[in-house]
């Protein structure tokens, strides 16, 4: 059975933030949470499911700054890449940039590393590190649901910046090529803003790529 899956845009910048969740044990992943932690909660308690996890895809203030809030509420493990940790130090900065209150900061529980697996419903998520955006950007590709969680490394037509603090625009095209260019062309993407493209739509006519 295929896993729910639903796609909340949060925050100033819309920020697509992932809910995943298995009917059978009603267990959830939660991925970029980076605001409205109600309108989080709202689809987790229709589904009624149950945070196990929340994966960060990369430090920036719009796919983070929820973390904290969810967590306290649901007690579920925060992931993410230890390269973000110094952005991550450094969220009242980004704040200011953005003209926001600083949002309440969480420890990070788990370092989310190359190679890394959760799993949900008998369906692995595998982080694969794609630094570039930032130095500790993540995807995370779901093989049995044939889903590529982006964050900000690939969008529809469009590559990450990578003129930000920790930015790197050869290292993004880098870990485009190697490792989300190699899955399959009708791999579905969720990028971490924007609407939803396949590898090999990207692949084909992305004038970045």
């Amino acid at each position: 059975m295929p896993l729910i899956h639903e796609i909340l845009p949060v925050g100033l910048l819309h920020c697509n933030c992932s809910i995943f969740g298995d009917e059978e044990s009603k267990d959830a992943i939660v991925i970029d949470p980076g605001d409205d932690i109600a309108g989080i909660q709202a689809i987790l308690d229709g589904h009624q499911l149950k945070v196990k996890a929340i994966v960060i895809t990369h430090a920036h203030i719009d796919h983070i700054g929820g973390a904290a809030k969810l967590k306290a509420i649901t007690g579920a493990p925060v992931y993410m890449n230890e390269n973000d940790q110094p952005l991550y130090d450094h969220l009242d900065t980004q704040a200011t940039w953005l003209g926001m209150e600083t949002p309440s900061r969480t420890e990070i529980d788990m370092p989310a590393r190359e190679g890394d697996k959760l799993t949900l419903g008998g369906a692995d998520f595998q982080i694969l590190h794609t630094p570039g955006h930032t130095q500790g950007s993540i995807s995370v590709w779901i093989p049995a649901e044939n889903k590529l969680i982006a964050g900000d490394t690939l969008f529809r037509d469009s590559i990450g910046r990578s003129d930000l603090p920790g930015g790197n625009g050869r290292q993004l095209l880098q870990s485009i090529a190697d490792k989300l260019l190699v899955l399959p062309d009708e791999a579905v993407v969720f990028p971490g803003h924007g609407p939803t493209t396949t590898i090999g739509r990207e692949r084909a006519v992305n004038p970045f790529l």
